[in-house]
C-alpha cells in the first residue's frame, strides 16, 4: 500500500502526464483516415453541390457517386490540406482555386473509417476531371437539394467475434449480449442518379446546418 508521500508523488506525475496532454482518438492508427471536400460552385446562375462518379476501372467503389477526397496522407499538415490536394488531383484545379469553408462534423464509419468533411467553394468553369479517377461529374443546385426528402432505412451492426474468440472469458460466453447500433442510409435521387451511402450521410448532414429559415432568408 502506498504511503502518503508515496501517494502525493504519484498524483504530481499524473499531474505532469494528463493535465495538459491533447485529446487524441484511441486507437486512431487503426482507422482508415480520409478527408472530403463538399464542393460548392456557381451553376447555371445559381449555387449548386458538385458530385463526382468515380472512375468506372477502380477497383474500389467503381461508378459510385462521392465527394473529391482521400486518404490523409503522412505528408499533408492537416486534414484541411488533404482533402484541398485530393480534391486538386481529382478535379484538375489548382490549390488557389479551392476556397475552403469551414468544417463539417467527423463521420466514423461502421468499419475503421474515419472521414473528416469540409465545405469549400471551387469555380465549376475549372474543373477538369482526371480520368484515371472520375468518369464525369455533374451539380445538383442546392435549391433541389433543400426540397428533397430522402428516403432513410437504418441498417443494424453487430459484433461477430471469430470462431476463436476466447468466449469462455466473457460472461455468457457464446450467448453474450453483442451490443446492436444502427447506422441510417440515405437515398438521394437525381435526374437518374442515386446518392447514398457516405455521401449522402455527410449531405444530409450538411443541408441540415444550412438549411435556409422559413422565409426563405439564410
Amino acid at each position: 500500500m502506498l504511503t502518503n508521500g508515496m501517494n502525493e508523488e504519484w498524483m504530481l506525475r499524473m499531474e505532469r502526464l494528463f493535465s495538459r496532454r491533447r485529446r487524441q482518438i484511441l486507437d486512431e492508427h487503426l482507422y482508415f483516415r480520409s478527408a472530403v471536400l463538399l464542393p460548392l460552385v456557381e451553376y447555371g446562375g445559381e449555387p449548386g453541390v458538385l458530385f463526382e462518379v468515380r472512375a468506372r476501372h477502380l477497383k474500389r467503389q467503381p461508378g459510385e457517386i462521392c465527394f473529391p477526397g482521400g486518404r490523409v496522407d503522412a505528408t499533408d499538415a492537416d486534414d484541411a490540406a488533404a482533402a484541398v490536394r485530393e480534391t486538386c488531383e481529382e478535379l484538375g484545379l489548382a490549390q488557389s482555386q479551392v476556397q475552403l469553408i469551414g468544417p463539417l462534423d467527423v463521420l466514423v464509419g461502421a468499419f475503421p473509417l474515419m472521414i473528416t468533411p469540409f465545405v469549400g467553394r471551387i469555380p465549376f468553369e475549372a474543373v477538369a476531371p482526371n480520368p484515371d479517377e472520375v468518369a464525369e461529374v455533374f451539380v445538383v443546385p442546392l435549391r433541389r437539394l433543400y426540397a428533397m426528402t430522402p428516403e432513410r432505412y437504418d441498417v443494424p451492426v453487430k459484433a461477430e467475434p471469430a470462431d476463436d474468440f476466447p468466449f469462455h472469458l466473457i460472461p455468457g460466453g457464446r450467448q453474450y449480449n453483442w451490443r446492436t447500433y444502427v447506422l441510417p442510409e440515405y437515398f438521394y435521387f437525381y435526374e437518374g442518379k442515386v446518392i447514398w451511402g457516405l455521401t449522402a450521410r455527410i449531405l444530409h448532414h450538411f443541408l441540415e446546418l444550412s438549411r435556409p429559415a422559413v422565409d426563405g432568408s439564410f
